[in-house]
Order: structure tokens, then C-alpha cells, then sequence
């Protein structure tokens, strides 16, 4: 049966930029239309108003498969502490609509499952079908270890689509620190990765990430160039391990975050497609990014936490019209303790709404043709690139990172956030703003303190270090 087309827009004539003027400018009353305009946290400017004068030609990339039951993977992240507690919400998540699961392993129980070893993993995911309900790992410098008890775990399905999800840039990134060179950690991961592409053929085995960017502070342009560089870190180390260049980058995952702002996450994610298309292209292969779409942490508050259920709609819908191939939302109650069943029921509803409802899944880059979409996610694939070639020219991600070129950079965005924050220019609703005061009677836990990461993560020679990109709570830097 056809679809009848609703003409809403007949019988009214176009508007012209001289009428949208007109009118802003009543509304303003007397203030400059200058003044509606804005600028990112790298200082890329965001005009008052967009229009086709002017406009230049969008870069071209190819966006992310959407359509079908499925447009995109619904991940629910899962960090109980206790592997039986763990394994419960695995099943009730899958169960409750979420396509696979992201396991945050932490031995010590504090910010992850308590997982070290293979018969406790084999625990964690007793009744999960991983070939159909994929899973996906965290595990820090653990990483290795962990990723060979998914395998083992998996031995009987080797079509499984498994993320093994090494990472152990961001680790180090974000301990400041690594358990022996950082290098040999790198070199490990390959090593074990090269080594799982054949047996686990629909597997990836990388995820280069921004996020530890973005949760100290840094800013779009960096996280951008942040993953690229990890990308190209890890991309290395797969050649020498022995995968060919093309397979290589297509068994990486690109991670990056989204926040309350849908137009920059928005611009961020497709900034990202393009940004990986020009630096494949430099390699002498091509492939579509993959990208995991994490909500951001560090926007989160506990003052009217339910405030927090806003931030994280916002987040799932700049996922989902960005062309994230996974999304994974955080619960609202994050920011004062683990989140109940309820919590993480909303987690899941809030994206199955979002796909289901608000049929977001629908058109494959609905932004398309928008000047202000465009005209950002251009400037931003620009800025990063320019980034991502200084962190080449540095030396490349470690040195960057070591040589503390990474850490003043989120520095200075983590002071102009601050600045902001207490100037008025961002208002947090429910801290800055509309403040209850009775939220207040509800704490957050101190972070754990620091430890040694477990024995079997220690690898020969001395230990690297960087000055650390610690993880911040916009709510914190007003208060």
C-alpha cells in the first residue's frame, strides 16, 4: 500500500534569511543578531543562523548502514561487581531488548566484575548465547588475559561477532602509568589479536577511543584526533604482527562519546566516518568506520539526578542520527552509586524508544543536507586532522602522551570548561539551575584508590609513564 505525502509545507511561502533576521532581531530586542552566535570547545564558530548562501560543499562520506529490525546494536554496559550478580543483569538485559553486552572487568570488584580468570569469565557469561547476543570487553591492561578466556569461552562459536575491545592506550592514558613499557603492551595486544583473526573471522579486536579524552575534559577535536591516533598505533602493530594493512584497520572499532549537545555529537560522529575514510585512503586501503558510541560520564550529576535521564535521551538520539553502529548509555544514577534494575531498565527503553518509536533508524544520515550539521561536522573533521597530524608529527600517540602534549591540551579545554561553567556560559540543569536543594543530601563515593594493576598485566622492562588524564564531573568544577 502506498503512503500518502502529506504536503505540510504548501501554501506557505518560503521564508527568506531578511525575514528570519527580522524576527530574531524583534525577539532580541535591540541586541545584535551577532550575539545568538557561539563557538565549540575548540573555538570552532557556530553561526546564529545557516543558510545556502555561503555554504560550503559538505565533505563526502559513506554513513552507517541503517534500516531493518536492528539499525543499530542497543549495548547495555554491565559492571557488577560480583560474576554471578553480573551474569543476572546480562540476561535480564538481553532478555529486556539490548542486542549485546560490554563487560567492564575489574579483579578488585570496585569499578568492574570481578573477573581474573578463565572459569570466572566462563561464570559471568553461563547462558549467553554469543553468537547471537555479542559481547564486548573493558578490561584495561587486563586486556589480554581477558580477551583469551572470551576466546576460550567462545571456542565453540567461532562465527561470534566478539568485541575484544584492546585498549591499552587508553589504560595508560588514563593510570598515567602502565604495568611495563607500554609499547610491549601494544605488541602483546597485537600479537594475541593476530592471532585470533583467523579462528574468530567476524570478530574485531581494537577499540581506539577518545573517551579517556573526553571524560578529563578534552575536547571534540582532540578525541577525534585522540582515536585516530590510536588507530594508527594499533593498526602498526596488527601489520607487524602479520594482518594485512586492509585487515587491519577493519578489525579496529572507533570509540567516542555523546553528550547532551546533538549537534556537536552529532557532527562528531560523522566528522569521525570522514576523518577515518582520508586516513585509510593515506594507508592504501578503504573500509567503513565502525563506531561505538559511548554516553558521557562527566556530564552526569547527582544533584536531580533524574535530570540526568534528559542528558542521556539527548546522547542516545546524537548516537543514533551520527550513524553509531553501537550505542551504550550509562544510567541516570551513575553519579552516586550503582544503578538499580530500574536504572538500568531505562538505560535499555530509552535507545528501544528512540529506534522503535521515534523510528531514528530510518533514513541512514538524516543530518544530510543541513547547513549547520554540515557546516560543523566539515570544521570539526578539519581541526581534528590538524590535530591528529601535530600527535604524528610528535612521535606519534605514546610519545604524545608521554612528552605531556595530550595532557596540556585537555588542560586547557578542561580550564575553559571551568571557566564557562562559572561565567553562566554552560548551565547544568539542576546544579546551576532549577537547583533542589534536597539532591544534595545524596553523596557520591569517593573514586577507589589507586592499586597496582594485577600481576599477570606486569610485562618485562620499566614501566612507562604519562601525566594522567583524570576523569571530571562538570558538576564538580562549579561547586
Amino acid at each position: 500500500m502506498d503512503t500518502p505525502v502529506i504536503p505540510i509545507a504548501a501554501g506557505f511561502a518560503a521564508a527568506t534569511r531578511e525575514e528570519w533576521l527580522s524576527l530574531a532581531a524583534k525577539t532580541l530586542k535591540g541586541a545584535a543578531v551577532e550575539t545568538l552566535a557561539g563557538a565549540t570547545p575548540d573555538g570552532l564558530a557556530i553561526q546564529s543562523l545557516y543558510s545556502a548562501d555561503g555554504a560550503a560543499a559538505p565533505l563526502a562520506f559513506e554513513p552507517a548502514a541503517r534500516g531493518g529490525e536492528r539499525p543499530w546494536d542497543v549495548r547495555a554496559i554491565v559492571r557488577h561487581g560480583d560474576p554471578a550478580g553480573a551474569n543476572a543483569q546480562i540476561l535480564e538485559a538481553l532478555a529486556g531488548g539490548a542486542a549485546s553486552v560490554l563487560a567492564r572487568i575489574d579483579p578488585r570488584g570496585e569499578t568492574g566484575i570481578a573477573v581474573s580468570s578463565a572459569d570466572d569469565l566462563a561464570r559471568l557469561l553461563d547462558g549467553v548465547m554469543i553468537d547471537v547476543a555479542p559481547v564486548a570487553l573493558d578490561a584495561g591492561f587486563l586486556g589480554v588475559a581477558c580477551a583469551r578466556w572470551l576466546a576460550s569461552a567462545a571456542k565453540a562459536s567461532p562465527s561470534a561477532p566478539l568485541a575484544f575491545h584492546l585498549d591499552p592506550l587508553s589504560a595508560f592514558a588514563a593510570a598515567g602509568a602502565s604495568p611495563g613499557p607500554i609499547e610491549a603492551h601494544v605488541d602483546a595486544c597485537a600479537t594475541l589479536g593476530a592471532g585470533l583473526a583467523e579462528p574468530y573471522p567476524k570478530a574485531t579486536l581494537f577499540l581506539a577511543s577518545g573517551g579517556v579524552l573526553h571524560e578529563a575534559g578534552g575536547a571534540p577535536a582532540w578525541e577525534l584526533a585522540f582515536a585516530l591516533a590510536a588507530a594508527v598505533a594499533y593498526a602498526k602493530a596488527l601489520v607487524a604482527a602479520g594482518l594485512a594493512m586492509r585487515e587491519a584497520f577493519g578489525r579496529i572499532v572507533v570509540g567516542l562519546v555523546v553528550d547532551q549537545d546533538p549537534l556537536a555529537s552529532i557532527a562528531n560522529l560523522r566528522a569521525a566516518r570522514i576523518l577515518w575514510g582520508r586516513m585509510t585512503s593515506a594507508c592504501g586501503v578503504d573500509g567503513l568506520a565502525r563506531i561505538e558510541a559511548r554516553s558521557s560520564e562527566r556530564t552526569l550529576t547527582r544533584a536531580d539526578r533524574w535530570s540526568n535521564l534528559v542528558r542521556l535521551t539527548a546522547a542516545g538520539f546524537a548516537g543514533a542520527v551520527g550513524g553509531a553502529d553501537a550505542i551504550v548509555l550509562g544510567a541516570f544514577t551513575d553519579a552516586i552509586g550503582p544503578p538499580d534494575p530500574f536504572a538500568l531498565r531505562m538505560a535499555r527503553n530509552t535507545q528501544l524508544i528512540l529506534m522503535q518509536e521515534a523510528y531514528l533508524g530510518a533514513v541512514a544520515d538524516p543530518a544530510a543536507g543541513a547547513w549547520a550539521f554540515e557546516a560543523l561536522t566539515a570544521d570539526l573533521a578539519r581541526a581534528a586532522w590538524e590535530n591528529f597530524t601535530a600527535i604524528e608529527a610528535a612521535g606519534g600517540l605514546v610519545q604524545s602522551l608521554v612528552d605531556g602534549l595530550i595532557a596540556r591540551e585537555v588542560a586547557a579545554s578542561r580550564e575553559a570548561l571551568s571557566a564557562d561553567l562559572v561565567g553562566g556560559r554552560i548551565k547544568i540543569i539542576g546544579v546551576t539551575d532549577f537547583h533542589d536543594a534536597e539532591e544534595d543530601a545524596v553523596g557520591r563515593p569517593p573514586p577507589p584508590a589507586p592499586s597496582a594493576p594485577p600481576g599477570d598485566a606486569t610485562l618485562p622492562g620499566p614501566d612507562s609513564r604519562c601525566p594522567p588524564l583524570t576523569p571530571l564531573w562538570l558538576e564538580d568544577l562549579i561547586r
